[in-house]
């Protein structure tokens, strides 16, 4: 692994160029198999995650133990010592990084480390912080020395950037450290012809962007922060525009795409449906429904997102546009991720259309519609008739879980899909469901989970974006409260609030991350810098426990998804009806639960939840006229990055605020769609937060281009560059929403 070039050729090296011709077979078959590196091209675009100056040392003082580091240190002491505990000898060195702060260095039955390790050598050392006996130390650590006294121009090629230079430092494997990584660059590099720049002139002279050449040599190997600077703009740049550049083309295609125009009818079924609310719509679900009427009256399929918060009315929202279709002689189907959520919505919807969703019926309507619902636990007779609904038109509103998507469910003539809690749904999924329309139905993709700008700009961008922000009127507000460890009689108080609640008439959750306990299950092993965790509390052993404690004496009733079909929905009912006083469930009531007399939600290991759905759950209190309460139980201590999670959801109710510290703890790729793809993925640099003004400018830049060339025919290299930064299978992630 220490010589890259064992056995290379020295021709001219491509993106395209297998590294085993460049670095040697040996070399590259570790970069292959720990880094999934294979091209010249991978290797270019494995970017370095930072950079260590020789003038500005790695703080030693502020490292964690069991953080894996890499440290530009000098050696300042060695000794050998004979071991206690078995035959051989330790050697020790001490390090330190001009901070003052020292680090120890250990390495067993390897005295002969201290020939090199001398007093006064600089070099990398890369390890996992450990702690013996009160003093950090590496054992064990790789590392590479720099040159100990030569000038600048004397030194080995493969360290000359550490004399003063920044030092990149690359995601790396333990049998694939940095520095290896970094020749293996530098030898690349030195016979490497980059690629003619795909990007148009025109483009590059507006945004000021340095040539693909000079931005791949540079981030490797800056000669300033400046170039550096320059050089990362660019590669963001090229990521930001592929992706906008993919986005405003299928925008354009969708546009042009013939679909069914479903106007919005006078006098009929959304006409007396209006007029029957007992309340007045909100502004916001005004205006949104005015831009959603517009875009069903055209000729071709609309493809928007509409994001709220909890409880501002989207439901009723995605109604409104049902019932236009339906006016139009179409049918719409609502597709919802759980029973209970499809149930609920069925329910819902029934109570709100009242006679006009039952027409045929006695009590029915003549000039309303019919309304059914499809799940995978229908009994025979019973799906049946549901489907035979469905396929002659009769029923013109269709709710339904996945079973919707299966052969057999045909429409008559579908003309709208809801989407609701979109990122419920895997791609292929939503897709079928838009199959089953002859031509291309009407798209409406419901979340209330808050999307910052530039996300909604780059993973929904060719969706066009509605939002709620206004909550109904007579919804009250919601306060949350972190229940922490260091205070144990805050939980105590936390059952004798809920108590008081349901003394006053109202009911309660409390939510658990799973369902029941494993056989077998031990504690967690710990992650870097934290110690074992138990297993997660489970609904099935936390409701026993509530029941014969401090919550004895009240109604407690337990759901969560392995429940029977039927079992769920009558535990949903008698809690709805209030004959359940504390309902202990998992995450299967995140979404769309509606029962107004919930006022208190207690969320046990608060810490093992992410910050969008603790936000989506205490959603679920606070449905009615009195105010809700929320509780994050958690054994997280201050400090911690759990516990800053949670402290950040008890201090807000602002979706977009937490969405924003959700995205800033996940990995932009996840965000991106790279966890849909098993391929490998060049988007590397772009951050949706940090570069929202770049992603802005190239969405301008993009939009205006296709304008001018819908299919970058001009640009035959752009198009190719799109492709491989952006490939196939994200487009379609990006397509279908």
């Amino acid at each position: 692994m220490s010589e890259p070039t064992d056995g290379a050729e020295t021709t001219a090296t491509t993106t395209t160029t297998p590294l085993r011709k460049v670095l040697g077979e040996k070399t590259a078959k570790a970069l292959a198999t720990h880094l999934d590196l294979h091209t010249a091209g991978d290797l270019i675009y494995h970017f370095p995650r930072r950079y260590d100056e020789r003038g500005e040392h790695t703080d030693m003082r502020d490292l964690q133990i069991g953080e894996q580091v890499t440290l530009l240190a000098q050696v300042q002491s060695i000794s050998v010592k004979p071991m206690r505990a078995r035959r051989g000898n330790m050697l020790e060195i001490t390090v330190g990084d001009g901070s003052g702060a020292t680090l120890t260095c250990t390495f067993f039955n390897q005295a002969w480390r201290e020939r090199e390790l001398t007093r006064g050598r600089w070099g990398l050392f890369a390890g996992k912080i450990t702690d013996f006996r009160g003093k950090r130390q590496l054992n064990g650590p790789a590392y590479q020395l720099l040159s100990a006294d030569a000038t600048q121009d004397e030194a080995a090629e493969e360290i000359e950037e550490f004399a003063g230079a920044l030092i990149p430092v690359y995601p790396a494997a333990q049998a694939v450290p940095t520095w290896v990584i970094a020749k293996c660059v530098r030898t690349v590099l030195d016979t490497f012809q980059p690629p003619d720049d795909p990007l148009p002139a025109a483009v590059r002279a507006n945004r000021n962007l340095v040539g693909i050449g000079t931005a791949l040599r540079e981030i490797h190997r800056p000669t300033s922060k400046e170039a550096l600077f320059s050089a990362k703009y660019r590669l963001k740049w090229d990521e930001a525009f592929a992706v906008q550049l993919t986005l405003v083309q299928r925008r354009a295609r969708a546009a042009g795409t013939p679909g069914h125009a479903r106007p919005r009818i006078e006098g009929g079924i959304l006409a007396k449906f209006d007029a029957g609310l007992p309340y007045e719509l909100t502004e916001g679900q005004q205006s949104v429904g005015e831009e959603i009427a517009a875009d069903l009256a055209k000729p071709h399929p609309m493809h928007r997102l509409l994001q709220g918060e909890v409880g501002s009315g989207k439901t009723l929202v995605s109604v409104r546009a049902m019932l236009q279709v339906v006016d139009s002689g179409g049918q719409a189907a609502l597709l919802a991720p759980t029973e209970v959520l499809a149930t609920q919505h069925f329910r819902g919807i029934s109570e709100q259309l009242g006679a006009l969703g039952r027409a045929g019926e006695i009590d029915g309507d003549p000039s309303g519609t019919q309304l059914t619902l499809v799940t995978g636990s229908l009994g025979a007779a019973a799906r049946r008739a549901a489907l035979a609904k469905v396929a002659d038109g009769t029923a013109g509103i269709v709710v339904g879980t996945h079973a919707l998507l299966y052969e057999g469910v045909d429409f008559h003539d579908l003309g709208l899909v809801v989407v609701d809690e979109q990122h419920r749904f895997g791609v292929e999924q939503r897709d079928a469901l838009r199959a089953k329309a002859a031509v291309p139905p009407h798209v409406l993709v419901m979340t209330a989970t808050p999307i910052p700008r530039t996300v909604a700009m780059t993973v929904y961008g060719d969706l066009e974006t509605s939002t709620l922000s206004q909550l109904p009127r007579g919804r009250s507000p919601i306060a949350s409260h972190v229940v922490p460890p260091e205070r144990p009689a805050f939980l105590d108080r936390a059952w004798q609030r809920l108590r008081e609640e349901v003394k006053a008439g109202h009911q309660a959750y409390v939510v658990c991350p799973r369902i029941g306990a494993a056989e077998g299950e031990e504690e967690e092993p710990p992650g870097d810098n934290e110690p074992a965790r138990r297993p997660p509390l489970a609904v099935t052993e936390v409701a026993p426990l509530l029941a014969e404690g401090p919550l004895r004496g009240l109604r407690i009733a337990v759901l969560h998804g392995k429940l029977p079909a039927d079992e769920k929905d009558a535990v949903m009912r008698s809690f709805a009806k209030g004959d359940v006083d504390v309902l202990v469930a998992t995450t299967v009531i995140e979404v769309g639960v509606d029962v107004p007399n919930s006022t208190v939600m207690i969320i046990m290991d608060a810490d093992r939840f992410g910050v969008s759905q603790l936000h989506q759950l205490r959603g679920r209190v606070g449905r009615g006229s009195a105010p809700g309460i929320c509780l994050l139980v958690t054994e997280s201590v201050e400090g911690t990055a759990a516990r800053e999670r949670l402290d950040a959801v008890a201090a807000t109710t602002d979706g977009f605020r937490l969405s924003e510290i959700d995205l800033e703890q996940r990995r932009e790729g996840d965000v991106l769609g790279a966890s849909q793809s098993g391929r490998h993925s060049h988007l590397r640099l772009l951050s949706l937060l940090q570069d929202s003004k770049l992603i802005t400018a190239a969405r301008a830049e993009a939009t205006e281009l296709i304008g001018d060339d819908p299919d970058l025919t001009k640009y035959p290299a752009l198009a190719a560059s799109v492709a491989a930064l952006v490939d196939e299978e994200r487009a379609e992630y990006l397509e279908k929403g």
